[in-house]
């Protein structure tokens, strides 16, 4: 037995590397763990395997000792490093997180330094696939056509991140068309076990990552250990730090039973965020076990830990078994790898057992057999109901009575979109088999989807395409509307197109549109800012409800259509068996597609085409308005303090990232659309938010615009626009804070509970920073938002619920003191807070700060991230690398 540092065991495997075999080590887990190792959750077990091999001796034994202690106090305030060995991004994060590199780079030369200094040390994989738009639907070359859109808009974009592709070590594109980061992760990237070098010796170690964008941990489902991250949260980890974390509180989801037939993932999943919703997880893990586990593929395992955020939780974990091996096959890893990673989960106790109990925080229990038909809206994920309940949903939420189509007029609640989307449901070849063959089963009956729907169907991977050929279900999705239109996240990102014309003229005459889904969030505006009105459902679900074009219809009961023989056809009769379903999966599918797929959809002339600047320096257009030089590498001043605030907005609950800083369509008539236009261009043609990531003087003047946002402070004005106190007047939120700034006058948002639900968009903490926000003062955060307001410097404060009417009954002329003074701040820290009305009165309360590690507090004192990074860059001769390995 060999040891590390001569405290840390080590086990020791055979393996063939290339054509030799080589002997490897790993740390020998329930050596280190002891005899209680095997009642830790599998999460924690993999936590104290990644200390073990990496942190420092003394770093090592604290927190190695704490976990242990875990199993007898099941929580714990304990900080730990955690190391991920890879960090995975898209188009729209990874923009703006280079665009803060580029300028850190100019920082750091401007001070005599040398730019690349600034050089990622962990490979970042770069996915672009959240700026395909579905522009071109129903016809064959949709994904063409798509494409030239989308590199059309994108050009300037796509060519900065060629730049930082050849100018940086470790940054690596997929270009548009290769799929969905995360449907990629899971088909392409992990390993569940891998290799690395060091000091001389080959290792076994678990595939770890992080991802900058809330649904990473659909790669649980695989037993892969990562989860997503603010932007912000993984810039230090690029940069060769740590992330710190407290001991995370586990909940245990036991599994029993099995799914009937009819059920299918998306069930499962809406099920399993409609429970743990109401048991309340935010910010814990999560891990699956029992004997309903084995029962589930790693397709169905995925669609569930895709929404880990929409129940809340940092992982939805499923640890390995046999059937994480299956799908390495099915995927085209091999016989060999699968072995190896069957051994080592084995030697070291991460193999998943079944009949095992292990400690946990808390336990829920659901019982696979009870699942069934679902869907979920129509505005929040976590409100699961069945498709039978969606009529008196629609009336109750809209107060608009049902009224069916006539004549030329539209129903009351025509589907606008009806979209296959998403990495959540399109990964798992099930659910798209299951969405063919009931378009097929409809073809046979010549039903047809009405002309108002905007079908699309946009796969996670190009493997898709393949599959559902070889099944023979291309044309049959074809023909009810539901062609191909690329392989990329779309609709689900809020990259939906315009709406049919008839949908648009029914809306002015008082309909109220729905959006129908297989994605994972349905928040008002997020698919459409048109679009109040959303369902999620399973794929063959959104086939449905396309051909009934109604979403007020019961499904369940009344015809989806009438066949050419005056036949009313039934849902019931063009649902799909279970055993079909399977069968045809068993003979669509061949592990030899992925890498070819993947390997073809690489190569894409419209991505070669783009030439890119060669240069250490990112060299600035001074008229773009798509990459502008951003201020926060020049900014390291702290926003804590004692201060008097005014607030510049007060917000109620469930105040979403897309509320924040949107990703959708930017508004034609927008103060960020006048922007651009005052910039050349066209005001019909400004692409979506999401794509302008990269120039901070759009995003700040999109900052919440969503016409569902309610303002307490002047809630009638239009959209991102509140009152400035000392004048009176209702102006934008742009314009308010600028008004305070020049005024010297610091401000601070109010907010509710679960403040920055849904995507892990860093720009949503910049926005605030831009605006001037000192502190957020909210009844709860979301987790990745409240890592990003600390990112960025901004102060999260939990207020404590006595208080939290009192805050959402603030009014204009009302001030907030804020005592944050540096030296007090700490993780939880008591921090006094004294509203002051404008009547006179006064009354002080204690809020406590939402920081959870000492690393938290160092950089609200640096002013955030990145300040942070220059200044370790600064203070170091060394390159990242260098001070890595050294």
């Amino acid at each position: 037995m060999h040891h590390l540092d001569d405290d840390i065991p080590l086990g020791t495997s055979t393996l063939l590397i290339g054509q030799r075999t080589r002997e490897a080590v790993h740390v020998d887990l329930p050596a280190v763990l002891g005899e209680e190792g095997c009642r830790l959750p599998v999460v924690l077990r993999l936590l104290a395997e990644n200390i073990a091999r990496r942190s420092a001796p003394a770093e090592r034994a604290r927190a190695l000792a704490a976990i242990r202690d875990w199993v007898r106090t099941r929580t714990s305030t304990a900080e730990v490093e955690f190391w991920p060995s890879r960090v995975l991004m898209h188009d729209t994060t990874s923009t703006p997180a280079l665009v803060d590199i580029a300028a850190l780079r100019d920082a750091v030369a401007a001070q005599g330094g040398d730019a690349r200094l600034l050089n990622p040390v962990l490979p970042v994989e770069v996915s672009i696939d959240h700026s395909l738009a579905v522009e071109e639907f129903a016809r064959a070359d949709a994904p063409v056509r798509n494409m030239r859109h989308e590199v059309r808009r994108n050009r300037e974009r796509y060519r900065f991140l060629r730049w930082a592709a050849g100018s940086m070590s470790n940054v690596h594109v997929n270009p548009p068309g290769t799929g969905i980061m995360h449907t990629i992760n899971l088909e392409q990237l992990a390993t569940v076990v891998t290799t690395e070098e060091r000091d001389g010796r080959v290792w076994l170690v678990p595939d770890m990552m992080i991802g900058t964008d809330s649904h990473t941990p659909m790669i649980n489902g695989l037993g892969v250990l990562g989860w997503g991250a603010g932007g912000l949260e993984a810039q230090t980890v690029t940069f060769g730090m740590p992330m710190s974390l407290r001991i995370p509180d586990v909940v245990g989801v036991r599994l029993t039973g099995a799914l009937p037939s009819g059920a299918l993932g998306t069930d499962l999943a809406l099920t399993v965020t409609q429970e743990l919703r109401a048991l309340g997880v935010t910010g814990e893990f999560v891990e699956f076990y029992g004997p309903g586990v084995s029962t589930l593929s790693v397709g169905t395992r995925a669609v569930v830990a895709n929404m880990a955020p929409e129940y809340g939780a940092t992982t939805g974990y499923f640890p390995v078994d046999e059937r994480s091996l299956d799908y390495l096959r099915q995927t085209g890893r091999g016989e060999a790898h699968a072995a190896l990673v069957r051994d080592y989960c084995v030697r070291t106790g991460l193999w998943f057992d079944p009949q095992a109990e292990p400690v946990f925080t808390r336990t829920i229990e659901i019982d696979l057999s009870q699942v069934e038909t679902s869907v979920a809206g129509p505005r929040r994920p976590q409100d699961r109901h069945t498709p039978e309940q969606v009529t008196d949903l629609l009336r109750s939420v809209s107060g608009l009575e049902p009224k069916p189509a006539a004549d030329d007029e539209l129903p009351r609640f025509p589907v606008a979109i009806a979209s296959i989307t998403s990495c959540t449901n399109t990964t798992d070849p099930a659910l798209l088999i299951a969405a063919g063959l009931l378009a097929r089963n409809a073809r046979r009956y010549g039903l047809d989807v009405p002309h108002w729907v905007k079908t699309s169907l946009a796969p996670g991977s190009p493997t898709a395409a393949t599959y559902l050929h070889r099944a023979g279900l291309t044309d049959d999705l074809a023909a009810v509307g539901f062609d191909i239109v690329g392989f990329g996240c779309a609709t689900c990102i809020g990259n939906s197109g315009a709406l049919t014309p008839p949908v648009l003229a029914a809306q002015e005459r008082g309909s109220a549109p729905v959006a129908i889904l297989s994605g994972n969030r349905n928040f008002p505006g997020r698919v459409h800012p048109d679009l109040d009105l959303g369902f999620l459902m399973s794929p063959p679900l959104v086939v449905a409800f396309a051909l009934a074009g109604d979403a007020a219809v019961d499904i369940t009961t009344a015809p989806l259509g009438t066949a050419p023989d005056g036949t009313p056809v039934h849902l019931a009769d063009i649902w799909p068996d279970t055993a079909e379903i399977e069968a045809l999966m068993a003979t669509a599918i061949t592990p030899e597609d992925y890498a070819r797929d993947f390997a073809a959809a690489t190569v894409n002339p419209l991505w070669s085409r783009i030439e890119a600047p060669v240069s250490d320096l990112f060299p600035w257009d001074e008229e773009s308005t798509t990459l502008v030089r951003p201020p926060f590498a020049d900014d390291g001043s702290t926003l804590l303090g004692s201060y008097t605030a005014h607030p510049l907005l007060v917000l109620g609950d469930d105040v979403t990232t897309d509320h924040i800083s949107p990703a959708s369509a930017i508004p034609a008539e927008s103060l960020a659309a006048d922007y651009l236009v005052e910039r050349g261009e066209p005001r019909d043609d400004l692409n979506v938010f999401a794509s302008r990531r990269g120039n901070w003087e759009v995003m700040v003047r999109g900052a919440y615009f969503n016409r569902s946002l309610r303002n307490a402070l002047a809630p009638d004005a239009p959209p991102a626009h509140t009152v400035h106190a000392p004048s009176g007047e209702i102006v934008t939120v742009f314009d308010a804070a600028a008004r305070y700034a020049e005024q010297g006058a610091p401000v601070v948002v109010i907010a509710g509970e679960r403040y920055g639900m849904g995507s892990s968009r860093d720009w949503a903490a910049k926005v605030q920073r831009l605006l001037g926000v000192r502190a957020v003062l909210a009844s709860g955060f979301e987790r990745i938002h409240r890592s990003n307001l600390v990112g960025m410097g901004v102060l999260p404060l939990v207020v404590p619920e006595p208080w939290r009417a009192e805050m959402q009954s603030v009014v204009v002329g009302d001030t907030v003191h804020v005592d944050a003074r540096p030296e007090a701040i700490a993780p939880h820290a008591d921090v006094e807070v004294t509203l002051r009305r404008a009547n006179g009165s006064w009354a002080t309360f204690t809020a406590q700060a939402a920081i959870e590690t000492a690393h938290e507090v160092q950089l609200l004192h640096h002013g955030g991230v990145i300040p942070a990074i220059l200044s370790r860059t600064l203070a170091s001769g060394t390159t990242t690398r260098d001070r890595t390995t050294a």
